[in-house]
């Protein structure tokens, strides 16, 4: 391909689990892919490619962001954090990190990332009701398809409260 037909780079600054990070990327590279592919943070799972299940789920200024359906160039200058993020330091699990852990939440553990990622975000706002029932529907957007969401909502709901 010569010069005349590759696609125009944008710098885009995306401040990843506490660290700034500049990119140059064609407009048309999601979130998911300038994780995975251009800063090597493959925690974030592809799994659809469609927003459909959830592996992909990252926090965009707190909230809860399917990555593989987010421009990248749309999020310059946002807070984004990733599984590898999560934890406070790299010597201790977060707390919902040791809940999956004692729970057995993870099994083949390709979901697990997203699911920490959603749970985050329902345990820090205070919108999702306590029961069970809300907890489930809540994190209705994550598929496991090993069918753990028995042992994910415990751990969930063990993290939820311990606080």
């Amino acid at each position: 391909m010569d010069s005349t037909n590759a696609p125009a780079q944008m710098r885009v600054s995306l401040h990843i689990n506490g660290q700034l990070r500049q990119l140059d990327l064609p407009p048309n590279v999601v979130l998911l892919d300038a994780l995975r592919n251009r800063l090597r943070l493959t925690g974030t799972k592809k799994g659809c490619d469609h927003g459909q299940c959830g592996a992909c789920t990252v926090l965009v200024n707190g909230q809860a962001v399917n990555s593989c359906l987010a421009l990248a160039v749309m999020h310059d200058g946002d807070e984004i954090t990733t599984v590898e993020g999560l934890a406070a330091d790299t010597q201790h699990l977060h707390p919902l990190q040791q809940a999956f852990w004692e729970h057995d939440a993870y099994q083949c553990g390709y979901c697990t990332p997203g699911q920490l990622m959603s749970a985050a975000e329902l345990l820090d706002n205070d919108n999702v009701g306590t029961r069970d029932t809300d907890v489930s529907e809540a994190m209705s957007g994550n598929i496991c398809r090993c069918g753990a969401y028995q042992n994910i909502l415990s751990a969930i709901q063990q993290t939820r409260n311990a606080r």
